[in-house]
């Protein structure tokens, strides 16, 4: 059975969009996984298929409304999870992103506008996912980028089994600095270690790295990881959204 990919939106143009390509592209081709974008405004009950109003106690721009919402999510509606792609979400994590990848797929909510009447989340079981702390103009984006992240773990997708197991977030840290030939490049050297043939060597050497760099760049992560309190280090620079 392969995974599938529900999303509601105003723009179901917007899919696969870049998910049409590369491994994801191919994935799709195979059959590994399905999108099946849903036009929200199709459920709309006025003749001028609305889909917003203005916001309750005022304010500028709209808000999605949840009879609409609510009439497309329940058009679609299985076992599968919903989430919807909100600034006001829980941040996503690779943690979720591999509970998700295990499962049969997720149905997407993209919002617009000024968000999503909250009525909805009181009534529908809705997880509410934001992948930063940034604000963007919808939530198809966002909805790509979850994808992406669910689909490379798919079975057969990226190839080897554990291409992933050293990636950035796996383990709790960074991943670890890489290099490639040329040896030298700009005056600049591929470290030893990683010349020597010794793995064991290259292991440590690896581990070490990757908690320097976590230590430094993301002292939030670095927290989390050894479970205690770390003083940012002076100039590092911290990261609150994606890279």
């Amino acid at each position: 059975m392969s995974f599938a990919a529900t999303i509601l939106t105003l723009y179901p143009e917007m899919f696969p969009g870049p998910l049409g390509v590369s491994l994801a592209g191919r994935a799709l081709r195979e059959g590994k996984w399905r999108c099946d974008p849903v036009q929200i405004r199709d459920f709309a009950t006025d003749r001028h298929r609305s889909v917003d109003d203005t916001p309750a106690g005022g304010g500028a721009g709209m808000v999605m409304r949840a009879d609409v919402l609510a009439a497309a999510l329940d058009s679609v509606a299985d076992a599968r999870p919903v989430l919807a792609m909100t600034p006001r979400g829980a941040p996503l994590t690779q943690e979720r992103v591999r509970g998700l990848a295990r499962g049969a797929g997720v149905t997407i909510l993209c919002g617009r506008f000024e968000g999503i009447d909250e009525r909805l989340f009181e009534a529908r079981a809705i997880e509410q996912v934001s992948v930063g702390d940034y604000v963007l103009s919808g939530g198809e984006m966002a909805a790509l980028v979850l994808l992406d992240a669910c689909i490379r773990l798919l079975p057969g997708v990226m190839g080897a089994a554990s291409s992933g197991d050293d990636e950035s977030f796996e383990t709790g840290l960074l991943e670890y600095p890489q290099y490639t030939r040329p040896a030298t490049w700009e005056g600049r050297t591929i470290p030893e270690v990683l010349r020597s043939g010794d793995h064991a060597r290259i292991a440590a050497w690896r581990k070490a790295m990757a908690e320097t760099d976590t230590r430094l760049r993301r002292p939030d992560l670095w927290e989390r990881h050894e479970g205690v309190r770390v003083p940012s280090p002076s100039g590092a620079r911290r990261h609150d959204g994606n890279e």
